[in-house]
């Protein structure tokens, strides 16, 4: 998705991929099949690249800081390496002034001794590497914590309290290198699994002085970083009317996908504009949006056997966008594309999207 919005201005892409089949190499000018820290590869970007930016998050930062020695590169390693340890993104937050859950570190048995009990019920993560519910523990007792941090092979990891949870949304902003700072409007988020299943723009159920802060705390995360490009970061909003801030992605975002259809400008064009040092224009939302993602699950019937899900019933519903990502293998929770549903009312596109779901056999429960 960012290569075709890089190409329609103009732009031709190289994408470095270890995978053979890789979507983005699919479509892009030129493929180099390596792994991030190959420094055949890595030379071949240099070499042939004005400008480098990443589209997912545990690239390793070390890369990008060969990369940026010889070539533009946003985000930069530096911005990387924050949100690739939860530790390091949280002290973030607190620096920047944006409050996130009560929480504490282990690497040891010492730490894991030393846990207040107030933190539990909790959630144990994984400092590095997780995404889409992995590496993620939910724990009520001391005894809990000392297994799961046994399963998670003692990796270090942050407890977080378990918080009485509201509303789950999260704010796109892009940010230039001249600091020309813009932003999306607040979205609403549904996650089922521990991964994003709903999308809903305008936030239905989020009040203008929440939006508001959450776009004030998005704005300050980026600025505090000196971000370059578009950045995600998720919130909390808490039964006790707080908002926390959760976690953050140095990328275009899964929650930001309705951008490709509701907005007059995408996420993936911002990225674009940011790496190219081209100007931000502030994006205009001209249509109410549901995005829903679809996962591997729906390739598949009751029985497990593979079966195509209805596009042609889907698609024959007003203002529904199909966007597949050229996966090769449907697994199950592996996200295969989404759909974008647009409409003049949020309560139009709200029933359209209820109308797919229960044609693909997705649950209503937005």
């Amino acid at each position: 998705m960012f290569v075709h919005a890089a190409q329609a201005l103009g732009y031709r892409c190289i994408v470095l991929d270890p995978d053979a089949i890789s979507p983005a190499g699919s479509v892009a000018e030129k493929h180099v099949k390596a792994d991030y820290l190959d420094s055949f590869g890595l030379a071949q970007l240099a070499r042939d690249c004005d400008a480098i930016t990443t589209e997912f998050e545990n690239v390793p930062a070390l890369a990008l800081e060969t990369l940026a020695g010889m070539r533009v590169v946003a985000p930069a390693a530096a911005s990387v390496a924050v949100c690739q340890d939860r530790a390091i993104e949280k002290a973030h937050f607190e620096a920047a002034g944006v409050p996130c859950a009560p929480h504490a570190v282990i690497t040891n048995d010492i730490e894991l001794a030393a846990i207040d009990p107030a933190l539990l019920p909790g959630i144990l993560k994984t400092l590095r590497m997780g995404y889409d519910g992995k590496g993620q523990v939910r724990v009520s007792t001391a005894a809990e914590l000392a297994d799961a941090w046994q399963g998670l092979k003692r990796v270090p990891c942050v407890l977080e309290q378990l918080l009485p949870l509201k509303i789950e949304l999260s704010v796109l902003v892009a940010r230039g290198a001249d600091g020309q700072l813009v932003n999306f409007p607040v979205q609403q988020n549904l996650h089922r699994g521990g991964i994003l299943a709903v999308t809903e723009v305008p936030a239905p159920d989020v009040p203008a002085e929440v939006a508001k802060l959450a776009i004030g705390a998005a704005r300050q995360v980026a600025q505090t970083l000196n971000y370059v490009g578009v950045l995600c970061v998720e919130f909390f909003w808490l039964e006790d009317g707080r908002l926390v801030v959760n976690e953050m992605a140095p990328r275009p975002h899964n929650s930001g996908h309705w951008t490709m259809n509701g907005a007059d400008v995408s996420q993936f064009e911002l990225q674009v504009r940011a790496l190219a040092g081209l100007p931000l224009p502030v994006p205009r939302q001209h249509s109410a949006s549901v995005m829903l993602n679809l996962l591997g699950d729906l390739w598949f019937n009751v029985d497990g056997g593979p079966t195509p899900p209805a596009w042609d019933r889907v698609l024959a519903l007003p203002g529904t966008h199909l966007h597949l990502y050229g996966k090769a293998e449907a697994r199950h929770g592996r996200k295969m594309g989404h759909l974008n549903i647009t409409a003049e009312t949020p309560a139009a596109a709200h029933d359209v999207a209820v109308q797919a779901a229960v044609i693909l056999g997705l649950p209503t429960d937005f």
